[in-house]
């Protein structure tokens, strides 16, 4: 490798995007640097496969641009564990090979944009950055769009990005007349639904799980090292897409809200990891999608291309806005004023209640869990029992293969833990154990009855739920949308009340054992 480079491009672990226009010429003055750091290993307790995700998916796209003829220096964490942090990395780059000029794509989360900001301004050289290349949308342009509007409506937002780039629409108008099939997307799984065969891959990231030991990273979950089943090249990703279009998306608008306890996946992609990474452009993905429902709508429903558009333009460009339009202050949002720990089952799954315990093993075996177990179980209990919503950010944060804070955070401080007062969500997203048992096949195997409301054997989410409607009165209950919730609590008895109060009262003293 020549010693001396005019320009040197920072490539970061999810700007794995092989269509950005930087790779358009190859020019062997152009240094691309890519680091495994410990500083991206620890700023939370990452899963195990997270870890190995990323990790194996910037070693292979280091070799495809190397393939492609461009300069690549690739420093793994073996090499880079004397460096204190991403700064020390590159004023060695710099260094070492007599750079010029520095140039990096904007970062995707707020600490890394600060961290790069600051170190760019320090630099007595010419420093450029540009943009990743790879959102539908800038990232002002949601704060731009609800300039001077009281609420940031994600279904107008939706809307928007559906007409800007032209998406499921027709004379300027949504194809089929309707822009949203939301309330024809939340089928249960029927009693005899038959197991669905999944596209799993098996690599071997065996010597990343012994390097991460070796360096004392704290991990969570399990992996099997052999037989690694998350694609981490663009080559499998767009595999996964293809298997998804053409198996799973004729079912998936119907049952993507549904839970089971024998599969994991049903009809979801698994495609958020390949998109955050940028593996895949979330244009190709739905045109794809977008272009097998035309070709096939005899037997694949408008409900079902739009539900997963949705998911992919809508919900994810609008999470992204969010977080840009209200960082950093949005990161220590509580309008609950939630003080509480996240009880240890959360690490271990050893809990009776059985939705949880599915919801929680899957996600240490998997990484993975979708988004209604994420917002309905996990998400779900963790508001009614008032965590503190850091503690829950942290969870989501590090279990997760798709978690980066720019998604996560809004997904669960807003979606899920209503932590920030009403800016994503129009109403807390809690409820009883019976929508998790119209969902689920879940409480039927459980230890608690998903019928009773009071007393040890009652599930725990029936009290919490209406304890946690109950002391939030002051906040809620000119909440238009919780007007028949309160309507229903008020009706009840006094003794009723004060029975499920008591219960719920109990549940929260004895959180670990339930």
């Amino acid at each position: 490798m020549k010693k001396r480079y005019k320009t040197c491009r920072l490539v970061l672990g999810d700007q794995l995007n092989i269509g950005h226009s930087w790779y358009n010429l190859v020019d062997d003055s152009v240094l691309y640097v890519m680091f495994e750091l410990e500083q991206e290993l620890t700023y939370t307790t990452h899963h195990i496969q997270k870890a190995c995700a990323f990790l194996q998916s910037m070693r292979q796209f280091s070799k495809a641009l190397q393939t492609a003829g461009h300069q690549v220096y690739y420093l793994t964490l073996d090499e880079t564990s004397h460096f204190e942090n991403l700064t020390a990395a590159l004023e060695h780059c710099k260094d070492k090979f007599k750079i010029e000029s520095f140039e990096y794509q904007m970062p995707d989360e707020y600490r890394l944009d600060q961290q790069l900001t600051k170190y760019s301004q320090s630099l007595l050289l010419n420093h450029k950055v540009v943009d990743t290349e790879h959102f539908l949308t800038t990232r002002d342009e949601l704060e731009n769009y609800f300039l001077g509007k009281k609420s940031l409506l994600m279904e107008n937002f939706y809307r928007y990005i559906r007409r800007k780039w032209h998406i499921l629409i027709q004379e300027d108008k949504p194809v089929g007349d309707r822009w949203n099939f939301d309330s024809e997307n939340r089928k249960a799984l029927p009693k005899d639904h038959t197991a669905i065969e999944h596209l799993l891959f098996n690599e071997d990231v065996s010597s990343i799980v012994d390097m991460l030991k070796r360096h004392d990273i704290n991990t969570i979950g399990s992996i099997d090292k052999d037989n690694f089943i998350w694609p981490t090249s663009r080559k499998k990703s767009r595999e996964l897409l293809e298997y998804f279009v053409t198996k799973l998306l004729p079912e998936f608008g119907n049952y993507q809200d549904a839970m089971i306890d024998d599969d994991p996946f049903i009809y979801h992609s698994r495609l958020s990891f390949c998109l955050n990474s940028k593996m895949l452009h979330p244009l190709e993905v739905v045109n794809r999608a977008v272009e097998h429902w035309q070709a096939n709508q005899d037997h694949i429903t408008l409900s079902q291309i739009e539900g997963f558009v949705r998911q992919i333009i809508g919900w994810r460009e609008y999470m992204r806005g969010v977080y840009w339009a209200k960082m950093p202050a949005y990161a220590n949002l509580n309008y609950f004023e939630h003080k509480h720990c996240l009880p240890d089952y959360y690490w271990t799954a050893d809990t009776k209640m059985h939705c949880m315990k599915a919801a929680i093993s899957q996600s240490l075996k998997y990484a993975y869990a979708h988004h209604i177990q994420r917002l309905m179980v996990t998400g779900n209990f963790a508001l009614l029992a008032g965590i503190h919503p850091d503690e829950v950010d942290k969870w989501y944060l590090g279990i997760y293969i798709d978690a980066l804070q720019w998604v996560e955070i809004t997904n669960t401080r807003g979606m899920s833990q209503f932590a920030d007062g009403g800016i994503v969500a129009t109403k807390p997203y809690v409820s009883s154990g019976n929508y998790i048992n119209k969902m689920s096949h879940y409480c039927k195997n459980c230890h608690y009855r998903v019928k009773e409301k009071t007393g040890e054997t009652a599930c725990p989410f029936n009290s919490l739920y209406w304890h946690f409607i109950d002391r939030n009165s002051h906040l809620l209950a000119k909440n238009p949308r919780m007007g028949m919730v309160y309507r229903t609590w008020n009706k009840m008895s006094e003794q009723h009340r004060r029975d499920i109060l008591e219960t719920a009262s109990n549940n929260l003293r004895n959180i670990s054992a339930l």
